[in-house]
């Protein structure tokens, strides 16, 4: 397989308007608003579809602004159920872990394209990019896969399973790309394509890497590997949208 060939495939776009929504200090401050809003009606037990169309209503907000809130908020009671099964750096050492694949690899394509990510009251950084039934891998992609397994390797994790969606296009040719980058840099990794991936992730005792905000409230154990990759990065401007909440 041509690696060339398959980095080339795609080139994130940053959005238009995301500049105006999320770059301009009066943009984050609705944000931040906003958040906060939302996280006294979801800590009041306030249905969160609801909540979240109240605060819209209320700070004029468009979807692509509420597909953001609706990634940082968090009810008090999910962010103490998070925050007892958070896993430290040192807990995780000659450990396997289970990566939630799609989900931290598009997180770090955006971000290392200039993208905007979102942090979550739960310290958790999201985007709201989607890949609608289809992946296509682009020019970070093989960059951002050594960058995690080099992360990895640090962490002195001892095996790592890959978990992707089959039922998205691309997946398969993803899971052979995979295997010729953990032969070249000898990563322990595996590579699996399952029809339902978050059940699977929260089945069992397994340490979960992912920002899936159900899959975090699920699974046994997590470990906030994206933050962990972001927050690492002294010397690059990143486009990071951080409400900062003092809750």
């Amino acid at each position: 397989m041509d690696n060339n060939e398959l980095q080339a495939e795609r080139n994130q776009e940053k959005h238009p308007e995301d500049q105006s929504l999320f770059g301009t200090a009066a943009a984050k401050e609705q944000l931040r608003q906003g958040l906060e809003d939302m996280h006294y009606l979801l800590s009041r037990d306030y249905p969160p579809k609801a909540s979240l169309a109240l605060v819209g209503n209320r700070y004029n907000l468009i979807k692509r602004q509420l597909l953001a809130l609706q990634g940082m908020s968090a009810s008090a009671q999910q962010l103490e159920r998070r925050k007892s099964k958070e896993l430290h750096p040192d807990e995780l050492i000659h450990k396997t872990i289970y990566i939630d694949g799609f989900n931290l690899l598009i997180l770090l394509e955006t971000i290392y394209s200039g993208g905007f990510v979102f942090k979550g009251l739960d310290g958790c950084y999201r985007d709201i990019s989607s890949v609608h039934g289809t992946y296509k891998m682009m020019n970070q992609t093989g960059d951002v896969l050594v960058l995690i397994g080099e992360t990895l390797r640090k962490l002195q994790i001892k095996k790592v399973v890959w978990i992707f969606d089959a039922p998205i296009s691309n997946s398969g040719k993803l899971k052979a790309f995979c295997y010729e980058l953990a032969a070249q840099y000898q990563f322990p990794w595996e590579i699996h394509l399952e029809n339902s991936p978050d059940k699977f992730l929260i089945a069992g005792d397994k340490t979960v890497c992912s920002s899936d905000a159900w899959i975090l409230d699920e699974c046994a154990a997590w470990f906030n590997l994206g933050a962990w990759i972001i927050n690492s990065e002294k010397n690059r401007q990143l486009n990071i949208v951080d409400p900062s909440l003092h809750l």
